[in-house]
């Protein structure tokens, strides 16, 4: 019955932190769309505030209501002016708040790659374009084969929503699995590692395309919950999470790793898809070595 309550406050809190920022938010975000130039990246700076100020609430309410123990590690260094790609290892929805314990206001505030269509979701799509969430237009194979003039247009159209980064530091979120982690699904794609889905090289391989020369370092972010089972986010709430370790592992912009066709050039894909591979096999490691402690 306590853990029921302590959920249900939970849940009232954060519903009202986020009642009580949405609409400033939405007025930056209007006043965004009529905005010239410099007005508009004042409005920018405007909606990120605001989001950073209702990240940074809804982890006091976490503070005050459950005692999970957020055990960060390698975190020495981070900067808010600098442009970060993180890449970490997907297993529950408990994975969000843990990135916002560690990150929010330590580095920029921290954005995913979306898909182009999302931004007609009613409320949420102006709020995503008001955070300047890059909104990315992807051509199949199929489509590219009838239309081959359209062949790196999807690309560029990225690179063209990712320009107020070059006047404002961004930190870009990359979950390489595409999907959070059960055992099902590691059973179902035979995955060689123990607690890792296979990773996609495509994905981070088109944000390196679009974001290379923007992005100052990696951030290899591990979430490891120990324990006997992956909590959900209503163990969050509820104050069922006793401990999450995120540990982070800061890593160099190799050129080599974006200066490149990863859909034409086989090299080029086979180079990105090795070091996507290794890195996978470090975290798998990692993992069983975090979950010991």
């Amino acid at each position: 019955m306590r853990r029921l309550l302590t959920g249900l406050l939970v849940t009232l809190l954060l519903l009202l932190n986020t009642l009580a920022l949405i609409g400033p938010l939405m007025v930056f975000a209007l006043l965004k769309l009529v905005a010239p130039g410099r007005w508009r990246d004042r409005c920018s700076w405007a909606v990120m505030w605001i989001a950073e100020t209702w990240a940074e609430i809804d982890k006091g309410i976490f503070s005050l209501c459950t005692p999970t123990q957020w055990d960060i590690r390698g975190d020495e260094g981070l900067r808010e002016d600098t442009s970060y790609l993180v890449i970490s290892n997907h297993q529950s929805w408990v994975d969000i708040p843990a990135l916002v314990e560690t990150l929010n206001r330590r580095t920029p505030f921290f954005k995913f790659f979306l898909k182009k269509e999302l931004i007609w979701v009613p409320l949420l799509g102006l709020a995503w374009w008001a955070l300047d969430y890059p909104f990315m237009k992807r051509y199949s194979k199929a489509f590219l084969a009838k239309h081959p003039e359209l062949k790196g247009h999807d690309l560029e159209i990225t690179r063209e929503a990712c320009e107020l980064f070059k006047r404002q530091p961004v930190t870009i979120v990359n979950y390489l699995e595409g999907t959070r982690f059960t055992q099902a699904k590691k059973t179902a794609q035979q995955s060689p590692f123990q607690h890792l889905l296979k990773p996609k090289a495509g994905g981070v391989a088109f944000v390196l395309a679009a974001m290379g020369e923007q992005l100052d370092a990696i951030l290899d972010v591990t979430v490891v919950y120990p324990g006997e089972r992956i909590p959900g986010f209503w163990d969050l709430l509820c104050g069922a999470v006793p401990r999450v370790i995120i540990d982070i592992r800061s890593r160099p912009m190799e050129v080599g790793l974006w200066q490149g066709d990863y859909e034409n050039d086989p090299v080029f894909r086979q180079h990105v898809q090795g070091w996507v591979n290794r890195l996978w096999v470090e975290k798998d490691q990692r993992i069983s070595e975090l979950s010991k402690t």
